[in-house]
């Protein structure tokens, strides 16, 4: 029996996780539950999953947690100091499905008890990969893949040398925009890009999606889950989003993981490992009936968001967490409708061009890094937009 704890489980990831958690019972047992504001869904979780812990992000909604669910075993814990309970919480796997930066120091202290993790709050590495993965060394925990691409990767890698990889590629469905021109893409609505053509996500992924900023932090995350040189990695836009990674060998070999594009096979992967849970309900690949898979390089132009993603890549130190830090910031405001599409990019490349950055290996230092840049995104989005 595995047992399972989730931050972020309201969300798509959370919801996903939970529902495969329910079909495996004799497998998985989940423990603790941390959610946000979605009170109502975490009481039926709660009541359904009847964990020891839950969390939620405010004190009040503890209070209407623990009157509804009326369970005195349930411990229910609020705020910050919620989400470390429940990551502290003994399991044999966390699943980090929060939002952006505030999954880094929940997934720290759940390494530190000698939990694996399973990522899908990707920021956790963009901005602190290094000091994350000496943590795991040092606890002895794993940290797991649990996005598709990674997952994908993960599979394509095992049983390998690594002396005879060449490179990895991720590939990504392009968003509703890859034929956009570029007065489209300034004059592109927050529903456009909440309008992604085959995955169902949270709002803030779904517009990274669109800027390819998920796909350029994909990069990021597999540079540090699989010990790759940046120059190893690369994206491939892959429209139909089948091909969820390739790996090339020196040999000229391919290897390609494909699947539907449904988060529960990933997930039940993860969940799973070593074995594979059956998900006999899912629809099947029909290879024939697609006739065809399509690919071609990313626009450079189109998708500055990569661009920027490529270059902190490789400059390293705390740069990708002001990149984060500005993007999520620009995102939230493109999402109250405060700034254009394209004004998410640029703003990210505005406090990429003022700010100064050192190594980030201390948390301290990422803490900073990331608060300047979140400021001089707001002033930033005050000065070119109002």
């Amino acid at each position: 029996m595995k047992r399972i704890v989730i931050l972020g489980s309201t969300g798509s990831i959370g919801t996903q996780t939970l529902e495969i958690v329910a079909r495996f019972p004799e497998h998985l047992q989940l423990t603790a539950l941390a959610a946000g504001r979605n009170v109502e869904l975490l009481i039926q979780q709660a009541k359904q999953f009847r964990p020891r812990l839950v969390s939620v992000a405010r004190e009040q909604d503890a209070q209407r947690v623990r009157e509804a669910v009326s369970d005195p075993k349930l411990r229910v814990a609020s705020g910050a100091a919620g989400l470390l309970e429940v990551a502290m919480e003994p399991a044999d796997l966390l699943i980090g499905a929060l939002v952006g930066r505030a999954g880094l120091e929940p997934t720290l202290a759940a390494l530190q008890q000698g939990t694996d993790v399973a990522l899908a709050n990707k920021e956790v590495l963009v901005v602190a990969g290094e000091l994350v993965l000496a943590e795991a060394r040092r606890c002895g925990a794993r940290i797991l893949p649990l996005d598709s691409e990674h997952v994908a990767i993960h599979q394509c890698l095992a049983g390998h040398s690594r002396a005879d990889l060449k490179r990895v590629l991720l590939t990504a469905s392009g968003g509703p925009f890859l034929t956009a021109t570029a007065e489209e893409l300034a004059a592109a609505t927050r529903e456009q890009a909440l309008a992604h053509p085959n995955w169902e996500m949270g709002p803030n992924i779904t517009i990274d999606s669109a800027t390819l900023m998920n796909k350029g932090f994909e990069l990021i995350e597999a540079r540090w889950l699989f010990d790759l040189e940046p120059e190893r990695i690369g994206v491939i836009i892959h429209r139909e989003s089948i091909i969820h990674s390739l790996v090339e060998y020196r040999d000229g070999s391919w290897l390609a993981q494909l699947g539907i594009p449904d988060m529960r096979t990933p997930i039940a992967y993860t969940l799973g490992m070593p074995a594979r849970l059956p998900l006999s309900d899912l629809a099947p690949l029909n290879l024939v009936a697609l006739g065809a898979l399509h690919f071609e390089a990313p626009d450079p132009g189109r998708f500055p968001a990569l661009r920027l993603a490529a270059e902190v890549l490789r400059a390293g130190g705390a740069a990708p967490a002001i990149l984060n830090a500005a993007n999520e910031v620009a995102v939230e405001a493109f999402l109250a409708r405060r700034v254009p599409f394209t004004g998410i990019a640029a703003t990210a490349e505005r406090v990429l061009e003022a700010e100064s950055f050192g190594p980030g290996l201390d948390l301290e230092e990422i803490r900073e890094a990331d608060r300047r840049a979140r400021e001089r995104a707001a002033a930033c989005i005050e000065e070119h937009y109002g």
